[in-house]
């Protein structure tokens, strides 16, 4: 039985992605896309996020789900997003703005860099996996992504 808040202004309706971090994606392509068959998207890089990454999508349309494959362009660097290998999940949110809102209101700690433009377009934010003196509530060591979902991906969802 569920005990959230009725008053919660915005609905989480799936997963949109999960991000997997290593040292070097060309094994990562080797069990996710040569052995797994999932497709290659696109790619992403970028120098302040420390990645170089395949976006690969698994499924098809609205609900398909990214499986990101990130390795870092400087080991050395932060974000270091090679030393989780469960990098981070990200989920689909109806109303992004409004989810960010209402979890800062009840404590819930966000990573730097606020919302943004993610790699695949959409805007986005992190939860921070753990929380702090000022937001005492995070992601229970999981680095949280929240996605705002187009106007499909919410027809297909709801």
């Amino acid at each position: 039985m569920s005990t959230a808040p009725l008053d919660r202004p915005f609905r989480v309706l799936g997963i949109q992605q999960i991000a997997i971090g290593g040292p070097d994606k060309q094994r990562l392509r080797a069990l996710w896309v040569d052995l797994l068959g999932l497709n290659v998207k696109s790619r992403f890089v970028s120098e302040r996020e420390n990645v170089d990454e395949d976006i690969c999508e698994l499924g098809h349309g609205p609900t398909a789900v990214e499986v990101d494959l990130m390795q870092p362009l400087d080991p050395d660097k932060k974000p270091a997003v090679h030393t989780t290998p469960l990098n981070h999940v990200g989920l689909w949110v109806d109303d992004l703005p409004q989810a960010v809102a209402w979890l800062s209101a009840k404590g819930l700690r966000f990573a730097p860099g606020g919302i943004r433009k993610g790699a695949a377009g959409h805007d986005i934010c992190f939860v921070h996996p753990k929380g702090n003196d000022e937001f005492p509530l995070g992601g229970e060591g999981v680095l949280i992504e929240l996605v705002q979902a187009p106007p499909e991906v919410i027809a297909a969802l709801s």
